[in-house]
C-alpha cells in the first residue's frame, strides 16, 4: 500500500490562486526590471553617446529649420577631431545668447521635464545651447571677405553651397574680419549667414568670437523629425577639400 496520500480536488483548487499570484508577481518583476535596465541603458547612451536637441532658431536654415529634432554625436569627438564643415552643438561661451527672461514653469512640470531629460526623452537645455558650422580650426587663418563676398580659409577662398541667400543676392552680406584660430578652439558661423548670431559677431566677447573645444557637446548628424525631414546632415567636407593645413607657428 503506497504511503503517498493522494491530492484532493480541495487541495488543488486551493493552491491554484497562490500559483497564479506568484505568476503574476514574477510577470510584474520582470517588467519592472526590464523598465529599469532600457532606463539606465538610455541614461548612458545619452550620457556617453548620443543625445537630442531640437533647433530653437532660423540661423541654420536651410540646413536645419526650427523645431528640427536632431542627434548629436558625443562618442567620436572623444577620440577624434572636429573638421571644418561638421555642424556643431556648444553651451554658450559667453555673452552670445540672451538672457533668458521666460517666466518659471510650474514645478511639476519643471521636474518631469528634468527626469525625461536624464533618459533622452526630452531637451530642455536645447535654448541653452547654439548650433553652427565649423569654419576654422586651431590654426586656420580665416578671412572674410574677398570681391565676391567669399570667406577665405588659409588662402583658398569658399564657395559654400549651403549658404542661405537673401533673395536676388549672390553673397551674403559681408562682415570683414581677418583672424587666426587659437589652439583648442573653433571658428564657427550659422548657414543663414545674414540671420546668425555666430562667431563674426562675438569678438567683442571675452572670448573673441572663438567657441573653446570644451565646450562643444558634439557633432549632429541627423535629424529625426519631422519625418519627412528624416536624414543625415550634410558636412560638405568637400568644401574645404582644397583648404590646406595651417602654417605651424614658429
Amino acid at each position: 500500500m503506497s504511503d503517498q496520500t493522494a491530492s484532493t480536488p480541495d487541495a488543488m483548487a486551493s493552491s491554484s490562486p497562490d500559483r497564479r499570484r506568484r505568476g503574476w508577481g514574477a510577470f510584474l518583476r520582470d517588467i519592472v526590471v526590464i523598465i529599469l535596465i532600457a532606463l539606465v541603458v538610455s541614461f548612458l547612451v545619452k550620457t556617453f553617446v548620443v543625445r537630442s536637441f531640437y533647433i530653437p532658431s532660423a540661423s541654420m536654415n536651410n540646413t536645419l529649420i526650427e523645431q528640427d529634432r536632431i542627434l548629436v554625436d558625443e562618442l567620436t569627438p572623444r577620440f577624434g577631431q572636429y573638421s571644418r564643415g561638421d555642424v556643431v552643438v556648444f553651451r554658450d561661451p559667453g555673452g552670445w545668447l540672451p538672457v533668458n527672461t521666460e517666466p518659471a514653469r510650474p514645478p511639476l512640470e519643471e521636474g518631469a521635464d528634468w527626469v525625461l531629460s536624464l533618459f533622452g526623452l526630452s531637451a530642455p537645455d536645447s535654448d541653452d545651447h547654439l548650433i553652427k558650422r565649423v569654419i576654422g580650426t586651431p590654426g586656420d587663418h580665416v578671412v572674410c571677405c574677398n570681391a565676391l563676398g567669399q570667406t577665405s580659409v588659409n588662402g583658398v577662398p569658399l564657395d559654400e553651397p549651403y549658404v542661405k541667400l537673401a533673395p536676388g543676392a549672390t553673397a551674403p552680406n559681408p562682415v570683414p574680419y581677418d583672424i587666426t584660430v587659437p589652439p583648442g578652439s573653433l571658428w564657427v558661423l550659422g548657414d543663414n549667414r545674414n540671420s546668425s548670431k555666430d562667431s563674426r559677431f562675438n569678438q567683442d566677447q571675452p572670448g573673441q568670437g572663438f567657441v573653446p573645444i570644451d565646450n562643444v557637446v558634439g557633432r549632429a548628424f541627423l535629424i529625426t523629425w519631422p519625418f519627412s525631414r528624416f536624414g543625415l546632415i550634410d558636412f560638405h567636407h568637400n568644401v574645404f577639400a582644397g583648404v590646406p593645413a595651417p602654417e605651424a607657428t614658429p
